[in-house]
């Protein structure tokens, strides 16, 4: 290996992780509850559905171990995911974008089994090798069939070593995919009819997978297969658990990304999750104009980078404040109809020059 890429290696190594997993971030909290509790465990569980619960929901342990929560919310929803991932029902989290399903569902599996990583990603290319198994075709070819060939999916490692799995966006995979879930879920087995075999599930096995119900061309699950799923929704935050939610997350991958702390973010988060909140619903929170529903979040767009695109922590959502756009009218410079007219009140961009933005364009970081 020559110096330079003895550098590049050592420059790598020490950088920090942007993103870490819930089981590596958490480990103290992990060690630490672990260590304290001396309640019942289900098979192959790391910690008691207890534990599990004040992991996500927070707490202040005998010994002093303070335990952020994970989840901002209603404590009985999460008590009912852990029942339901304790006995022999898979659990899936449904409810809009913005509701913390991904962000449950990672912390669920690192509490019970110490690995979050298990995961099928649903997509609408998502074949059902990603969740049966596949095969290594250079060994395929050369020997046939065989154990060693075989490549096996994150499912199949979950069945056989007595572990959670996780699907995120159960309702994008096409729904022939879906459908292989069926025998794994009901039977605990995955048949592998080329080796005449199957690998049946170990004690602590079992599965969570999240929908959107908001997405445009999902596939919808069929009867069987929702059968197999205990349901939990998650509804969305309150106006004040969403600020604090959002705050968190900024906070968090400002660090991520070594970012100097902005004056005045709170009152600017604030001011856009009320603007993404009244794109959610529709309506503007004094209930006079209608908008185009969004299905997006402040936390995943650019809004927690808006105060550092300029110089150095202007933030571009102070800079002005144009004047609204009247109600029902037609805009003589183009563009269609303005909001709250017989267009159906949807927000866009009104063409020709000098035209006024609508509030959430403006709220867009600029770029120098």
């Amino acid at each position: 290996m020559t110096s330079t890429q003895t550098n590049d290696q050592t420059s790598t190594d020490n950088a920090p992780l942007l993103r870490p997993h819930a089981e590596q971030r958490y480990a103290e909290e992990l060690a630490a509850l672990a260590r304290l509790d001396e309640r019942t465990r289900p098979a192959s569980w790391r910690l008691s559905p207890w534990a599990v619960v004040t992991y996500l929901m927070g707490g202040t342990l005998e010994d002093g171990t303070v335990i952020t929560p994970k989840y901002v919310g209603n404590r009985r929803l999460i008590e009912v995911a852990v029942a339901t991932l304790a006995t022999d029902r898979a659990l899936l989290l449904l409810g809009v974008p913005g509701t913390a399903k991904s962000w449950v569902s990672e912390h669920l599996a690192a509490a019970i089994c110490g690995t979050s990583t298990l995961l099928v990603q649903g997509t609408a290319g998502t074949s059902e090798e990603a969740v049966r198994y596949g095969w290594n075709y250079a060994r395929l070819l050369a020997e046939g069939p065989s154990q060693a060939a075989l490549v096996p999916s994150p499912i199949m490692t979950a069945m056989g070593t007595g572990r959670i799995a996780r699907v995120e966006e159960l309702t994008r995979m096409p729904s022939d995919v879906q459908d292989a879930l069926i025998t794994v879920l009901s039977e605990k087995t995955l048949p592998v009819p080329e080796l005449g075999t199957e690998v049946q599930a170990h004690g602590g096995f079992n599965l969570i997978a999240t929908a959107n119900d908001r997405d445009r061309g999902v596939n919808d699950l069929s009867a069987a297969l929702r059968r197999r799923f205990n349901t939990v929704v998650l509804p969305l935050p309150a106006s004040a658990e969403e600020v604090s939610i959002v705050a968190r997350r900024v906070e968090d991958l400002g660090s991520a990304l070594q970012l100097p702390a902005a004056e005045g973010a709170l009152e600017e988060i604030r001011r856009v999750v009320t603007v993404f909140r009244e794109l959610r619903q529709g309506v503007t929170e004094d209930g006079r104009t209608s908008l185009k529903v969004a299905v997006g979040h402040p936390v995943h767009g650019g809004g927690d980078l808006g105060g550092h695109q300029r110089s150095g922590h202007e933030c571009p959502l102070r800079r002005r404040r144009p004047a609204p756009l009247g109600r029902g009218r037609r805009d003589p410079r183009g563009g269609g109809e303005r909001p709250g007219g017989r267009s159906g009140g949807v927000v866009g961009v009104h063409g020709g020059r000098g035209a006024r933005a609508p509030r959430l364009v403006r709220l867009l970081p600029r770029l120098p």
